[in-house]
């Protein structure tokens, strides 16, 4: 008798406690769901030394809505984060609460290097992102990347190689692109084409490159170290093509001369 007693009455206190957690946790979900706890300010700033220029408090808000109401205890930081780096132009996020309704968030924001293919830009990070090319500075002029998919970072570094060996020329690359055959062609600022060939570190099927071909580097060196002759002979005869395959040497394509109506000019 004693003991069903005991344990009628630890059964009692048991539900008793029960009951007053369930009043306590349904007080304060619904304290914490007050509307004086919802996310009402985004703090964004640079997580780097620039400034931001295409990321904006609306646009981050475009992308957090449905965040839970924005609620400052029940938001997801990490679901919020994966939406934010989806949005456009956004590389990596790092977001924080600050006390009472204030979500702080820092940007890295994409660097845009080049157009990449069709419709992409890739960064300076050799990654494709996607974003609106209209919001880009109009003076800022953009090289045409073009290749496969994935390979990016590889395009990225050719480019790279090949701007450095025609800057001392005061040529830049407008466009460079790597074939599905990954073969290389290029156009110059000055509207010369190159066709580099094949490429040794892009051709999986072919690591070693063809039989008898110049290394990828040496192709471009040849044609940079025999350019001031080159134009030198051609006396003003502009270039149109060079085809730099060969294993001996390049061949080269002139622009048609200018008729001689196109050359008189009216007293």
């Amino acid at each position: 008798m004693f003991a069903e007693a005991r344990l009628t009455n630890l059964i009692a206190n048991l539900l008793a406690l029960l009951a007053v957690l369930s009043i306590v946790v349904g007080a304060v979900l619904w304290t914490i769901r007050r509307p004086y706890f919802s996310i009402n300010r985004i703090e964004l700033s640079s997580a780097t030394s620039s400034a931001l220029q295409y990321v904006t408090p609306l646009s981050l808000q475009t992308a957090l809505a449905g965040q839970v109401q924005g609620n400052f205890f029940l938001m997801d930081l990490d679901t919020a984060r994966n939406r934010i780096e989806a949005a456009p132009w956004v590389r990596h996020a790092i977001i924080r609460r600050v006390w009472p309704s204030t979500l702080q968030v820092r940007i890295e924001e994409q660097q845009p290097l080049a157009f990449w293919n069709e419709n992409q830009m890739i960064n300076t990070w050799g990654e494709a992102f996607t974003a609106n090319q209209g919001e880009l500075p109009d003076d800022l002029d953009l090289p045409q990347l073009n290749g496969p998919a994935n390979s990016e970072r590889l395009v990225v570094q050719r480019y790279a190689e090949i701007a450095r060996w025609f800057a001392p020329l005061g040529l830049s690359v407008r466009e460079a692109t790597l074939t599905p055959r990954y073969a290389w062609e290029v156009a110059l600022s000055d509207d010369v084409r190159l066709t580099l060939g094949r490429d040794p570190a892009a051709d999986a099927a072919d690591p070693h490159g063809r039989s008898g071909a110049l290394p990828f580097a040496a192709r471009i060196e040849r044609f940079v170290q025999a350019w001031p002759e080159l134009t030198r002979r051609l006396g003003g005869r502009m270039i149109s093509s060079a085809d730099l395959r060969y294993p001996n040497g390049f061949a080269i394509s002139l622009s048609p001369e200018p008729s001689a109506s196109s050359q008189s000019t009216r007293p």
